[in-house]
Parts: C-alpha cells; sequence; structure tokens
C-alpha cells in the first residue's frame, strides 16, 4: 500500500452497528432481570398469604373440634358458624361472608372465616319435617370389628358405622397489604 492511498473506514461503521446491538440487548436484559424478580416476588407474596390465610382454617377447626355437637345444629353467629350453606352463595357474594369472624395474624393482615355446615335446613341432620338433606359420608368403623353373617371375609372389605360424618365447609379468606386477595377453603368430616 501506498501511503497516500485513501483507506476505506469500513471498521467504524460495523463497530457502531455492533456497539448498538449490545446496547439494545443490554437493555432487554435488564428489562427481563426486573420483571423476573417482580414475578417471584409476587410468588413469594402469594405463597405468604395463602400460609396466613391457614390462620382462619386453624381457628375455624379449633372450634368445630370443641363445641359440642348439639350447639352446632343452629347458627352461632359469633363464631362465624352457619348450620346451613346456600348453594346459590359463592365466595365472592357478600351475603356468603354475613357472620364471619375477622382476625388479625402476626403480619397485621386481616383474616376472615366462616363455617358452613352442608345442610339445607339448621336442625338434626337426619329431621323429617322438613326433610333436611345433608352431605354425609359414612365413617369406618374400628378395625377388628367383629364380621356378621353374610358379610365379607375379605382383607380389604370396607365396614361402615351406622352414623355418618357430616360434612363442614371453613372458607378463610385474607386482604393483604399489597392489595393481594387469597380465598382457601377445606372440608371438614365429623359425625353429628
Amino acid at each position: 500500500m501506498t501511503p497516500h492511498q485513501r483507506q476505506s473506514g469500513l471498521a467504524l461503521p460495523v463497530m457502531l452497528i455492533m456497539l448498538t446491538v449490545m446496547l439494545i440487548s443490554s437493555v432487554y436484559l435488564v428489562k427481563s432481570t426486573t420483571s423476573t424478580t417482580l414475578t417471584t416476588s409476587n410468588l413469594a407474596y402469594d405463597s405468604a398469604l395463602s400460609k396466613a390465610a391457614d390462620l382462619g382454617l386453624h381457628t375455624a377447626f379449633q372450634y368445630l373440634s370443641t363445641t359440642p355437637r348439639a350447639t352446632l345444629l343452629q347458627n352461632d353467629a359469633a363464631n362465624g358458624y352457619q348450620a346451613t350453606m346456600n348453594p346459590t352463595l359463592s365466595v365472592n357474594s357478600t351475603g356468603f361472608w354475613t357472620g364471619a369472624v375477622t382476625l388479625t395474624d402476626p403480619a397485621g393482615n386481616r383474616v376472615q372465616y366462616v363455617i358452613n355446615r352442608m345442610c339445607m335446613f339448621a336442625g338434626d341432620y337426619n329431621s323429617t319435617n322438613p326433610v333436611n338433606r345433608c352431605t354425609v359420608t359414612s365413617s369406618k368403623a374400628r378395625v377388628g370389628a367383629a364380621t356378621r353373617l353374610g358379610d365379607s371375609l375379605s382383607s380389604d372389605r370396607s365396614e361402615y358405622n351406622a352414623i355418618p360424618e357430616l360434612h363442614y365447609v371453613v372458607t378463610s379468606r385474607i386482604f393483604g397489604a399489597r392489595g393481594g386477595n387469597v380465598v382457601t377453603q377445606a372440608v371438614v368430616m365429623m359425625g353429628p
């Protein structure tokens, strides 16, 4: 090459294009990292709210397990207990939460719970006037119960008690500090 020949300068535009692509890629990477962090944070927040909503489930279960069965035949609004369950109401209905008990968890979140017995009417589950329809399940008898004449002698046979277990639905919801709401439900089965 002679000292007086002109250089074409192709390296400068190629480098500028490469720098522009790298700049756009780095902006996208930062934005992607930020959205991943926010998503992870929201999932952790929802998980924490779900665990906090369990306070309502545990409190309601404690009420059901310590209350005499005769008391559970009628509504007990002070403890969030309804002896019936209205099938037309959902957890999004304001009427569903009528009489709900409000608790505050250690983090300061408001937790509400309501207990519904899965029956059409208050009173005894096997009432005939009016005919009460309740969701019940036959409970298994104790292991080693005597086998009656005509019953199966197979080792995997089912032996049921004559008294069924009534179903109770415990519904708990929480209002988080950042506007998050979580609703959890549990079914408890207990003898009448």
